[in-house]
């Protein structure tokens, strides 16, 4: 079985300046962009900008999982949950997929974000891709402060040097299996007023 690097560096939060000058530029991108404290706060924040009465589709996300954010909108009865009311897996990818391709709202994260207000996401399947780029009518992003980084270049090392040897160890744990990237979604700007929402947590969440 192939060892994937790790490196560490990519665990660090960013410092208070390198946050403020990330979220100044993912403004100027047209995302609006919230800087919290702790997992707590986002948790909090997040409850408040998701409507009651629309539904909301949660993108496999071990930031979500932890800040129990997943939860909250899955789980608590309070929210219109897309994954709360499917039917049944049959057992096809492609239901899933589906299934979360045109939500009123997608709540997931990132793997990168650059000091240059851009959002990196890197994933298997694509299943996530069509509501982050432009399926959901609101879209809402939580990330740690160790997910910014300078510039693209570094995020995609982060992603693969990081993110990926992160997913892999869990999916190996939990289920047996190994993880790969076959898609990169790069978001660098908003196009929609009001449609994409940045979470900046200063601690160091997910991965």
């Amino acid at each position: 079985m192939t060892t994937l690097s790790l490196d560490e560096s990519f665990a660090v939060a960013a410092d208070g300046e390198r946050i403020e000058r990330t979220a100044a530029a993912l403004r100027a991108n047209d995302f609006t962009t919230h800087v919290v404290d702790a997992p707590e706060d986002a948790r909090r924040l997040v409850s408040e900008l998701v409507p009651r009465d629309r539904g909301v589709f949660t993108a496999q996300s071990e930031t979500l999982r932890t800040a129990g954010i997943t939860a909250d909108l899955d789980e608590s009865g309070a929210f219109t949950s897309i994954r709360a009311g499917a039917p049944a897996p049959s057992g096809d990818i492609y239901d899933v997929i589906r299934l979360g391709a045109l939500p009123d709202v997608v709540v997931g994260s990132v793997h990168a974000i650059t000091e240059q207000g851009h959002l990196v996401v890197g994933s298997a399947s694509g299943s996530q891709f069509a509501p982050y780029a432009s399926g959901a009518r609101q879209a809402i992003w939580v990330a740690g402060a160790q997910k910014i980084v300078p510039d693209l270049d570094t995020a995609l090392g982060r992603l693969r040097t990081f993110s990926l040897p992160r997913e892999n160890e869990r999916l190996r744990e939990r289920y047996g299996q190994t993880s790969f990237i076959a898609r990169i979604l790069i978001l660098e700007r908003e196009a929609f007023p009001d449609r994409g929402t940045v979470i900046i947590v200063r601690e160091p969440i997910g991965f």
